[in-house]
């Protein structure tokens, strides 16, 4: 008798291998989405901010304002028994706004200072007032100060007009204001205004001659 041969449904035949594909890191998509729109979102808004603020330059063609010291006066310049030094100056400035289209509103909290080198010699501040389109204002400002250790700054200012024929002093402004645009204003911003001048000398109920000034302005927000 023959033998019987078991035969497997299977033989002779290649199965195939089942290949599986990773899935996708569903948190990585999301975080490559999410940085997607965010990077859209700010080009966005920069493109729009650069849209407006073209808009409003060409509607408002603003220009800064130009500040000039006309004139310097003092009313006190003196040394006191303590061997400390008084001095009071009244400032007078001109605020003039070229703009057609913007006015200032000049806020509280304004600080003037005139120095001498490094040394401070007196303060004070412009009162609150809102200028309007194409205009000019004249402004009285009275700035007083105290200063220790007299004998070393008269003594410097001595030497210094002696040699030069002139003191070098510094007028430095820090001005809150607002920019009215229309009848809209925007958020509050400070003038930075340095003042440099050339004056013939400081002695006391004079009005000192100024020889030369230049000026520098800046906006900080």
């Amino acid at each position: 008798m023959e033998a019987r041969q078991n035969y497997s449904p299977f033989q002779g035949r290649s199965i195939p291998v089942m290949q599986y594909s990773t899935p996708p890191n569903k948190k990585r998509s999301c975080f490559r989405k999410c940085l997607c729109w965010t990077i859209c979102l700010l080009l966005l808004q920069v493109i729009v901010v650069a849209i407006t603020g073209g808009i409003l330059y060409l509607v408002f063609r603003p220009k800064l304002p130009k500040y000039t010291v006309s004139k310097l006066q003092i009313t006190q310049f003196s040394l006191n028994y303590d061997q400390s030094f008084s001095a009071t100056f009244n400032v007078s400035i001109t605020a003039r706004n070229p703009n057609k289209k913007i006015g200032i509103d000049y806020e509280g909290g304004s600080r003037i200072s005139l120095w001498y080198t490094s040394t401070k010699l007196c303060e004070g501040g412009l009162p609150k007032f809102y200028q309007g389109h194409r205009n000019t204002t004249q402004l009285v400002v009275p700035l007083s100060g105290h200063t220790q250790d007299s004998k070393v700054l008269l003594t410097t200012l001595l030497h210094q007009q002696q040699q030069t024929g002139n003191i070098p002093l510094t007028l430095r402004i820090r001005q809150p204001v607002r920019i009215k645009l229309g009848s809209f204003k925007l958020p509050k911003i400070k003038f930075v205004v340095r003042h440099r001048l050339l004056v013939d000398g400081l002695s006391e109920k004079n009005d000192i001659r100024i020889q030369s000034s230049s000026c520098k302005f800046r906006l900080r927000l």
